[in-house]
């Protein structure tokens, strides 16, 4: 028979008759659409079969029709074992809250592990994950998923550079990159300062050794700035060279501007949809109907759910769709330039440090043509260009 497991679902009733007759009681069975299975022949005139418990009342019928014995041997199913688990209610009850109990503590946060940050930061990061309710003792259902919790650590602490944020099992564990802070001083050999790349001196101050240079001289490259050796040429000392010189530098860039763009933005209007996934399965829970959005894109929230160390083949999955447009955007001649330059400058800009900047820029060739607006700019730019050498024998 085909199916047996819906079968079992409504109950299964193993039949067992005797008597004269048999074959013929079989044949009326199957008169009555009565569905049997596993036929055997147990003795001499006796046969034992299968049939669904929603068919007993159709067998009597035909029972009373021969002259078999029937008997009832064995039942099976799940409305079966429903009754005999309510006569044992308390002990069944005690299973599942026992099962329930663990599955919630296995989807619980039970630990958060911080590696590469200092006392001050892991306290700084502490109180922020708290805040945003990621603790022991919270469900992972209530707190953001890790890319989120990584977002709001970055944007919230300014001691951290990059953290990577990984729920493996119960226990959340972050990797932190701090901010360089200043380093303590230490013990340098005797060095002199020399410039890293060809510029024009704009701002100078020597701390420790003999400057060579002054104010808007121009200097190359290896050029020795500050020297490490003080004193009369007779009497001269040996010092590790300490200077802040910045200089004006120059980079050239090529930079090119389309005049018209097609790109896709999104509108801010978005529509949810929750499921519960089992394996490949996902079944809707909220959200039935599709989003009228002409274009889109999607984004998934995965929630898997933990048994001790086991991951179910169970999640919560939320889909947000988030409408998009296409734009078209249409530069003039002029402002697709500004766009060129501004690109440029931000391109040299991410290269340098805090106190490093962009303090002029000119155009040295422009074309228009193929609908892009192509510059060739030589950027200003004031940096620091202090490099440091060893003092060595002969200097």
């Amino acid at each position: 028979m085909k199916n047996q497991w819906t079968s079992w679902l409504f109950g299964v009733v193993n039949v067992r008759i005797e008597g004269r007759g048999t074959e013929r009681f079989l044949n009326d069975c199957i008169r009555e659409e009565i569905a049997i299975w596993n036929v055997r022949r147990s003795q001499k005139d006796g046969l034992s079969f299968f049939i669904r418990l929603q068919d007993v009342h159709a067998l009597r019928k035909v029972v009373r029709k021969n002259e078999c014995k029937c008997s009832f041997e064995r039942r099976v199913g799940f409305p079966f074992l429903a009754k005999r688990s309510w006569r044992n209610s308390g002990f069944v009850l005690g299973i599942i809250a026992f099962l329930a109990v663990i599955f919630v503590l296995s989807n619980m946060i039970w630990g958060i592990k911080i590696d590469g940050a200092s006392p001050e930061t892991e306290h700084l990061i502490k109180k922020e994950l708290s805040r945003i309710g990621v603790k022991t003792g919270q469900l992972q259902f209530f707190v953001e998923n890790p890319d989120d919790i990584q977002q709001s650590l970055t944007d919230n602490i300014q001691q951290i550079t990059w953290v990577g944020v990984e729920l493996t099992g119960t226990t959340y564990h972050l990797k932190v990159v701090e901010k360089n802070q200043p380093e303590e001083e230490k013990l340098v050999s005797p060095q002199h300062i020399v410039a890293e790349k060809e510029a024009v001196i704009a701002k100078m101050f020597v701390e420790q050794g003999q400057p060579l240079t002054t104010l808007h001289q121009h200097v190359n490259k290896g050029q020795i700035l500050v020297s490490g050796l003080i004193g009369k040429e007779d009497k001269q000392k040996k010092v590790a060279a300490k200077a802040e010189i910045f200089g004006e530098t120059w980079y050239k860039s090529t930079i090119s501007i389309p005049i018209k763009t097609t790109f896709h933005v999104l509108t801010g209007e978005d529509k949810e949809k929750h499921y519960l996934q089992l394996g490949s399965f996902k079944l809707p829970i909220w959200g039935f109907k599709n989003p009228e959005f002409t274009s889109f894109e999607v984004e998934d929230d995965v929630r898997t759910l933990h048994f001790l160390n086991f991951t179910l083949p169970i999640a919560y999955v939320k889909e947000t769709y988030r409408e998009k447009e296409e734009v078209h955007r249409e530069y003039s001649v002029k402002q697709a330039k500004e766009a060129a330059l501004d690109r440029g400058r931000k391109d040299i800009e991410d290269q340098l440090d805090e106190e490093e900047k962009v303090i002029g820029e000119k155009v040295l060739h422009e074309t228009n043509e193929n609908g892009k607006v192509r510059l060739t700019v030589l950027y200003q730019v004031l940096e620091n260009i202090v490099k440091t050498t060893p003092i060595v024998q002969g200097d």
